[in-house]
């Protein structure tokens, strides 16, 4: 269960936004700075790479399938893109062991960019999890990307949830992407093959997730032969906090901050002492901001919801 987009051949639950992309390609009207705004998990990089696909396969012997909305494996522009060898694609996200894109990595890309094509094809900058460029990295992107040169399309990926300058959004033509909750779970029902009611509590399908979001779940679950079947949110955050699996996988943290302020919407609509409930929301949301702001150690946060909250 390979979540990787740049290795997705199938394309789900997103066919009108390709089809616009690609209208709007065809007929020479699509911006050279396009910015995919949604929340994380949706889909948004899989599109992208869908795109990128179509635009590179028109001549090629596999090109791509645009009524199925599929990848052809033998589809040599997909393999150099799985393979990070294509001459007319680039690729920038967080690295692995940091929190932001770095200006290193905006330069090279510049460099890039600044190189001579040695084919008429466009070229495409696909730029991942823009919410996390420093200030520094912005300000180099900001540059580029004012007057780009001839050929290059720059596609942004943004998490809605997360803010991003103005300055950066006013350069861009701006595709919000959303999905319905019952959307979400008819793509995961074909992406597994599976009634999602067959393997997840129904306490915990009560809590919306993106495509995405749900998969690694899935995965990580069977990864650590965790049954949802038997886990209503209460239990399981209990599960997540109690084997600290926040502190190795990076998916789980991002899930149990989520899932805090969830939890709390739902005592908040069932108990009859709001006052206390509202308090410690704030109490908590406050924290998860400073953690986030001030990249402070998460542990503390999840022992003090565990006694405070879960075990009252």
């Amino acid at each position: 269960m390979n979540t990787d987009p740049k290795l997705q051949e199938k394309l789900y639950g997103l066919n009108f936004h390709l089809n616009l992309l690609v209208k709007l390609f065809n007929n020479e009207n699509l911006s050279n700075k396009i910015l995919l705004s949604g929340s994380k998990g949706i889909g948004k990089s899989t599109l992208a790479y869908h795109f990128v696909n179509y635009v590179f396969s028109k001549d090629e012997e596999f090109p791509y399938n645009i009524n199925d909305f599929e990848i052809n494996s033998n589809n040599r522009s997909f393999k150099l893109i799985k393979n990070k060898s294509h001459p007319n694609f680039y690729h920038v996200d967080v690295k692995e062991d940091k929190k932001n894109i770095e200006i290193s990595q905006i330069r090279e890309m510049i460099n890039y960019a600044n190189k001579s094509s040695f084919n008429n094809k466009p070229r495409f900058i696909l730029i991942d999890s823009i919410e996390n460029l420093n200030i520094n990295s912005l300000n180099a992107l900001l540059k580029i990307i004012e007057e780009p040169n001839e050929n290059i399309f720059f596609i942004l990926i943004h998490d809605s949830k997360k803010l991003i300058k103005d300055t950066l959004k006013s350069r861009c033509i701006t595709f919000k992407i959303n999905l319905s909750f019952e959307k979400t779970f008819e793509i995961c029902g074909k992406i597994l093959n599976q009634h999602i009611e067959d393997i997840l509590n129904v306490d915990l399908i009560n809590y919306y997730f993106t495509p995405g979001e749900l998969i690694n779940l899935l995965y990580f679950a069977s990864n650590n032969n965790i049954d949802l079947k038997n886990y209503k949110l209460k239990d399981f955050l209990l599960l997540l906090i109690n084997e600290k699996y926040y502190s190795k996988n990076n998916f789980i943290k991002h899930y149990i901050l989520i899932m805090i302020q969830l939890y709390f919407l739902k005592l908040i609509h069932k108990t009859k002492k709001k006052d206390n409930i509202n308090f410690l929301y704030t109490r908590f949301i406050n924290m998860i901001n400073n953690c986030n702001k001030f990249n402070l150690n998460y542990e503390n946060l999840f022992m003090e919801f565990k006694y405070k909250v879960l075990n009252e």
